[in-house]
């Protein structure tokens, strides 16, 4: 992997590297072995490779790398052990996040389907060319060709994928675009499917609002800010991993093991070079509503869907419930308690049960009989 894929994304660093090295602590070896220290919390075996996804989309005018390298990229994924008849589940990590974000999940999950995760290209331990994407058409398409990619190159169809948050977003444009290939839509606190409100609209047109606003569009990233902090960063991520998955938990605390991998895990994966995460500001607009809102293109949904969203999710699951009435496909909305935006986090338990009646059809002899799991509850 060149320098061009790894910390500062500039090919001839010359005597700077020896400093960002140490100023910015990471790499995508780092980012690799926190990922394997984090995953040896789960039982379950599992082979991690990187998938090879070429140097661009055949045929497509939208070159997704457009960096100054041609050199082929490569998909972190992770494929766990699973019975051979196992439908197979591929999952995909949100904003911000990587494929270990699901470590609590993948033992339980992984006892009924064949599990498969990633990270996105430009996140975690996947490649990071140089982001040039300049609209909210070729964005989507850096994502969604290179997921098509990644499935040609380990030969995949007739798969349940699940989506988290940003991840939701992509699937779900994926799955407008490949229907043929995704027998199940999951989407968990799916982005997307609200459109900007009146309020958020007005506090635009305030001074605050639009310095705000200015930001945004600047693409200023919480990984920019721990970029730069340099030795100083993985402090801060700590405090924040504390915060939101120990002390503001609404659900299952971490323990002190896995809040300390998970903080060395998240550090390294938001530390290393900016790709992917350069996304923000052409996908959403300020407020993180979608500028290409899903709710748009619920009437040409073609995949069978259900949303999974934690009682305390700031994600709005009202969205997902319009989004319904326009959809000429199955889709149910299960609400699950003691979790909200992170439910499979929070709550792996009652996220477990989601998910597998939301597959009941691909792991049940007789699905109509399923009821929904007690402590569910549908929209």
């Amino acid at each position: 992997m060149s320098a061009e894929d790894t910390t500062t994304g500039k090919n001839n660093l010359g005597g700077f590297w020896p400093f960002f090295r140490r100023w910015i602590p990471t790499s995508t070896d780092h980012i690799i072995n926190a990922e394997k220290r984090l995953l040896s919390l789960v039982k379950t075996p599992y082979v991690q490779e990187q998938v090879n996804i070429g140097s661009g989309p055949p045929d497509s005018r939208v070159r997704w790398f457009r960096s100054s390298s041609n050199e082929p990229r490569f998909i972190n994924t992770v494929t766990f052990d699973s019975k051979d008849d196992s439908p197979t589940l591929v999952m995909v990590h949100g904003y911000a996040a990587s494929q270990g974000f699901f470590f609590r999940n993948f033992d339980a999950l992984a006892s009924r389907f064949r599990v498969i995760a990633i990270d996105q290209l430009g996140w975690g331990g996947s490649s990071r060319p140089d982001f040039t994407c300049k609209s909210t058409e070729e964005t989507e398409a850096w994502f969604i060709d290179s997921f098509e990619e990644w499935r040609k190159a380990k030969n995949l169809s007739n798969f349940i994928l699940l989506g988290h948050s940003f991840g939701g977003y992509i699937a779900s444009k994926y799955a407008l675009k490949h229907p043929e290939h995704v027998q199940h839509l999951v989407l968990v606190g799916s982005a997307g499917f609200s459109s900007e409100t009146e309020r958020i609209t007005k506090f635009l047109s305030t001074w605050k609002g639009s310095i705000l606003n200015q930001i945004w569009e600047s693409n200023l990233t919480p990984q920019t800010i721990i970029r730069g902090l340099g030795p100083w960063g993985p402090d801060l991520v700590s405090r924040y991993t504390s915060a939101r998955f120990v002390k503001y938990s609404t659900g299952e605390l971490l323990t002190e093991s896995e809040s300390k991998l998970l903080t060395d895990y998240v550090y390294h994966t938001l530390a290393a070079k900016a790709s992917g995460e350069l996304c923000l500001k052409y996908i959403f607009s300020f407020g993180a509503f979608a500028k290409s809102p899903l709710l748009h293109s619920a009437s040409e949904w073609k995949v069978p869907t259900t949303f999974i969203y934690g009682f305390d999710d700031w994600m709005n699951y009202e969205g997902a419930q319009e989004a319904r009435k326009h959809m000429k496909v199955p889709c149910e909305i299960i609400r699950v308690p003691q979790g909200g935006h992170f439910v499979f986090i929070e709550n792996p338990s009652g996220f477990h049960s989601a998910v597998f009646y939301a597959c009941r059809r691909f792991l049940s002899p007789d699905p109509d009989s399923e009821s929904l799991p007690e402590g569910l509850t549908s929209a």
